[in-house]
């Protein structure tokens, strides 16, 4: 019963579920925000429980680089490391390899690449990094893949063929799910046809849950909800789905009603930096002199740390460049978006996914534009 999945509710398509792991249950749909080196930035672990996250994800190629897996294991693993007691997902590294790297070598085993650190040659394939998050100590751990640009045919039809065969390779080096839940990914790009051959072929493969890859990499919205739509269909109802890289509120919604499970993305640190905030009226951005005088919080219907102060004083602390700004943004826009994954949760157990979608969208997304 490590990892089981179960869904207690439907609303159409929409699932709520639990998905029980040894470091504790995962409500979803879920968003999880990410620790890329083993912390989300600028917001410590006892924040991040007081906002009921239950999921926090970690990066296998930065900590492969920096500090290395080894010393994380011989620390004790992710959680002991950076003091987190909850579930971990760790990705597998393949992401970054194709997009932050100058490739320098892409064959059948795997891929040499340069650290975008100091410029020092490494190599990652199926086998070193289900070593590296076996070493990390994730309860979840992400098949080695291939993540190709969407649109270009010819490199996603050899991008799917080579994560079909390097899951396979995964799957023989992690065979055992008792302590790591192994997942693997469906790539694709916007292509039905690729798509429905990948689902087909990753599920096919006995796996704990399967994840989208490829999606919120430069596609147009309507592309990527295109694309759940033809993919969603091939793949097991009984088994967590989880749509990588993906956290703005609005596709949430939608891919929530398409029936996605788990979600994550830097997004709400990342806008944080930038004195951009989430509310239910749109995004908004700190750093604009409207906000000066305001003397509400960033988003009433909000109740967190964050929520004592005024839009005004955080504004100064955007324009001062103090550390707290990063700080109380952070820890509202990660609140904000697992709340929203909440409420869509309760919406389905309740039977009114479709009221909740209609009253979120329409509001949210008439403001959200201009501003940020």
């Amino acid at each position: 019963m490590a990892f089981e999945f179960e869904i207690i509710a439907t609303d159409g398509d929409a699932r709520a579920g639990i998905l029980h792991t040894p470091h504790g249950d995962i409500p979803t749909p879920i968003f999880a925000p990410v620790g890329t080196l083993a912390t989300v930035k600028a917001v410590p672990p006892r924040d991040l429980e007081e906002l009921a996250v239950s999921l926090v994800l970690s990066n296998t190629y930065h900590l492969f680089l920096r500090p290395g897996d080894e010393l994380v294991r011989d620390m004790g693993g992710l959680h002991e490391f950076m003091r987190w007691n909850g579930p971990i997902l760790t990705d597998s590294g393949g992401f970054q390899v194709f997009s932050l790297t100058q490739i320098n070598k892409i064959d059948e085993d795997g891929v040499t690449f340069k650290s975008h650190l100091d410029g020092s040659m490494k190599r990652l394939n199926p086998e070193i990094s289900m070593g590296i998050q076996q070493n990390l100590g994730a309860d979840i751990i992400m098949a080695f893949d291939h993540c190709p640009p969407p649109k270009d045919r010819e490199t996603v039809e050899q991008a799917v063929a080579r994560t079909h065969r390097w899951l396979e390779r995964c799957r023989e080096a992690h065979p055992d799910d008792d302590t790591q839940a192994l997942f693997g990914i469906v790539q694709g790009g916007i292509y039905p046809d690729l798509r429905e051959q990948s689902a087909k072929f990753v599920t096919d493969i006995d796996l704990k849950g399967y994840a989208i890859g490829g999606l919120a990499v430069g596609e147009t919205k309507a592309e990527m909800y295109d694309t759940l739509d033809h993919t969603l269909p091939f793949m097991p109802k009984e088994k967590p789905r989880y749509l990588m890289g993906v956290g703005e509120p609005d596709d949430l919604v939608e891919a929530i009603t398409r029936g996605i499970d788990i979600f994550d993305c830097v997004i709400p640190t990342r806008l944080a930096r930038h004195g951009a905030a989430f509310t239910h009226d749109g995004r908004i951005n700190l750093r604009n002199a409207q906000y000066k005088l305001q003397e509400e919080p960033i988003d009433p219907q909000l109740d967190n740390y964050a929520s004592r102060f005024s839009r005004g004083y955080i504004r100064h602390l955007v324009v001062a460049k103090e550390l707290l700004a990063h700080y109380l943004i952070s820890l509202h826009n990660i609140d904000f978006l697992v709340s929203h994954a909440a409420n869509m949760r309760q919406a389905i157990i309740e039977g009114r996914l479709k009221e909740y979608k209609d009253s979120f969208l329409p509001r949210y997304l008439q403001s959200d534009s201009t501003d940020s």
